[in-house]
């Protein structure tokens, strides 16, 4: 239930604020700097955005103490990391009383007899629940989703609208998978006998660890044999795909739009930038950051940041760069030759001056010679 006002002082005690200006404002919820209206608070992390101050209508706002200068007219919270004391505020507003949870399975749903519940969760309509799932407390899933036989979610994970978890797939405790999201299908794996495609039988699990976010419309496919294994703390944006057995370590973010092919181990606390294509069979160390629309085909074993590809330009320039690249090999040669030639070119003029003074230095001893002998 979001609280209808809070006294800026009160607010400033709750987060550990510095208060300038007035503490008997009454704010009513957090807002953008361009939209914020009286009661409102807003912040300003960013400096691009100090210029829209100017036309601000917020009662306070959130700021750091180098950043204060700019926001003389307004009544400030002063502190040490604006974003983030934003998310708290945010969470303020917004969290239910006594954080009471309000549990509700929907007629509508379809529900094994032998899979386990919580007597404390939400589930919506047309949910489909088979034989052998476990679904701990304070477990929201929403209208349409599909859970397979042997699965486990756990406390406090929110399933958004029309998810599928596939049989055997787990999942850790306070994870967010968004709408539209498959975890737990077959993975992309194939044998070619006699020009005839085989299917190698996917048998792992996907093993999603606590405190993960999963973006919409992102598959993540079961392990062959071994676990595909998410964990925790991973954050995966919207339409990416996750091949089987990848192993993403603790607290890695992925953008949108990756495409991971299979067996690829990502370390820990790394960043990949959206439409990234990942190799497979490659890892990539901890703390590593891959930019956007990069291709990753070997291994990475030291934390830097990484790129690949051609930023956009104009289209007749885009032309010529990729002519000047499809006739590389021929630009290569050609420079081969001319760099073989003024090789040789210079050789020739260091022989040439070397026997220039080797004649002059015999010359002049000649010269040398008949001058003493004429002075006798």
């Amino acid at each position: 239930m979001c609280l209808n006002k809070i006294r800026l002082f009160e607010l400033a005690k709750k987060i550990g604020a510095e208060l300038h200006g007035n503490g008997n404002i009454y704010i009513t919820q957090v807002s953008s700097i361009k939209k914020a209206q009286s009661g409102h608070i807003t912040f300003l992390n960013d400096l691009r955005y100090k210029n829209q101050l100017r036309f601000c209508s917020a009662s306070a706002i959130i700021v750091s103490k180098e950043n204060l200068k700019f926001c003389r007219s307004i009544t400030a919270l002063v502190v040490q990391d604006p974003i983030l004391t934003y998310i708290k505020i945010f969470n303020f507003f917004h969290t239910q009383s006594n954080d009471k949870f309000n549990s509700h399975i929907s007629a509508g749903s379809v529900i094994d007899k032998r899979a386990v519940l919580s007597k404390n969760v939400k589930i919506g309509n047309n949910v489909i629940i088979r034989s052998g799932a476990v679904v701990e407390d304070k477990v929201k899933i929403g209208s349409g989703c599909f859970i397979g036989k042997n699965v486990k979610i756990g406390e406090g994970t929110c399933l958004c609208s029309n998810v599928v978890v596939h049989s055997e797939s787990e999942i850790g405790k306070y994870c967010r998978i968004q709408s539209g999201s498959v975890i737990g299908s077959d993975g992309f794996g194939y044998i070619k006998r006699n020009n005839i495609w085989i299917k190698i039988p996917q048998l792992g699990r996907v093993n999603i660890e606590n405190y993960v976010e999963i973006g919409s419309c992102t598959t993540i496919d079961r392990g062959a044999l071994d676990d595909t294994h998410i964990k925790n703390g991973v954050i995966i944006d919207n339409q990416c795909q996750i091949a089987h057995n990848v192993v993403i370590g603790e607290h890695t973010a992925i953008a949108g739009g990756v495409i991971i092919a299979g067996s690829v181990i990502i370390g820990n606390h790394c960043m990949i930038g959206g439409a990234s294509v990942i190799n497979g069979h490659i890892s990539i160390c901890d703390n590593a950051v891959v930019t956007g629309m990069s291709m990753v085909i070997r291994s990475i074993s030291q934390p830097r940041v990484y790129s690949s590809g051609l930023p956009v330009q104009p289209n007749f320039s885009w032309k010529r760069t990729t002519a000047l690249v499809m006739k590389i090999r021929e630009i290569n040669k050609r420079i081969k030759k001319v760099e073989k030639k003024t090789h040789y070119s210079y050789y020739y003029r260091i022989l040439g001056i070397i026997y220039f003074f080797t004649i002059l230095s015999s010359t002049s001893l000649i010269l040398l010679i008949n001058f003493l002998f004429n002075q006798e």
